[in-house]
């Protein structure tokens, strides 16, 4: 009974012990969105003086009023930014990629899963080694070929390199593909389902909790997207809000930026992802160890 309870006891402190490393990972992790916000509601004139509070002494909404351009500027500051647009720039460009990249990747994924075609281990394994090339070495060439096709500052410019599939893409469907049950398709293919047919009534709707999670990781990374956006789409109509944000931080003289505008912007910029790990990122985890276990 001893030798019980004294383990008992150790195994309870170390999982306090666990919890607490993990809290401060946590509070860590999160420090900096936090002090983001506090800038944000923070007023202009106040933010020096309150720069080592964790605590603002005075909360204000004036800051994100001014990015949508509802207010006038303060400080002498004269930076604009027109959030709404670049916010909706960000969701065409999301939505499209995101679109593009599931619908093509898991066309794929499929073929290289189940369909039987010489060469086809060759092909899949020459087209996930293109993930050890740097995505730098392809702007050059791509970026020469927007420019010949005259789609520079338009939307089909920004997401022609991100459309059509990737190797991650494919590669994390194979792995759920090939652990669709056999018999399920060869029920369908003796009822005359063309391979097609089973992909889009079979394997699509068995696997549809991968193909959100691929969804959430895509859209992470599509929303995120900054060197190709900044190089394609400077005009101000076609900025995404990772260039927006950018671009409003180099208008500021002197190197003193409109700090409290700025994080108004980055807060909001971040909250839509936030919100997607916080309700999907349990189906995000249990995806990924599943598809490294097979």
């Amino acid at each position: 009974m001893m030798l019980g309870a004294t383990a008992t006891r150790q195994w309870s402190l170390g999982r306090a012990f666990a919890w607490l490393i993990l809290g401060l990972f946590i509070l860590g992790s999160l420090f900096p969105i936090w002090i983001a916000f506090k800038t944000a509601i923070t007023p202009l004139l106040d933010l020096y003086d309150t720069a080592t509070s964790p605590i603002p002494t005075e909360v204000t909404t004036s800051n994100f009023t001014r990015i949508f351009g509802l207010s006038e500027q303060q400080g002498g500051f004269n930076a604009e930014m027109k959030f709404g647009t670049a916010f909706l720039n960000s969701v065409i460009f999301t939505v499209i990629c995101v679109t593009g990249q599931i619908a093509f990747s898991s066309l794929a994924a499929y073929a290289f899963a189940r369909l039987r075609f010489f060469g086809r281990d060759v092909i899949f394994y020459l087209f996930i080694s293109a993930t050890m090339v740097p995505a730098i070495v392809l702007f050059i060439p791509n970026f020469v070929l927007i420019k010949q096709l005259g789609w520079l500052n338009t939307m089909p410019g920004l997401v022609a390199p991100f459309v059509l599939m990737t190797p991650f893409a494919v590669f994390f469907l194979r792995q759920f593909f090939l652990s669709t049950p056999s018999e399920l398709e060869d029920a369908a293919r003796l009822d005359g389902a063309s391979p097609l047919r089973i992909f889009w009534s079979i394997v699509l709707p068995v696997h549809r909790g991968a193909i959100a999670t691929l969804a959430i990781l895509l859209t992470i990374n599509s929303w995120n997207e900054f060197l190709w956006p900044y190089l394609v789409g400077r005009d101000e109509s076609a900025r995404v809000l990772s260039v927006a944000l950018t671009n409003f931080l180099q208008q500021q003289p002197n190197g003193n930026p409109d700090w409290t505008g700025l994080m108004a912007a980055t807060f909001l910029s971040i909250l839509p992802i936030i919100l997607l790990l916080v309700i999907l990122g349990r189906r995000v985890v249990e995806s990924l160890q599943f598809s490294g276990l097979k």
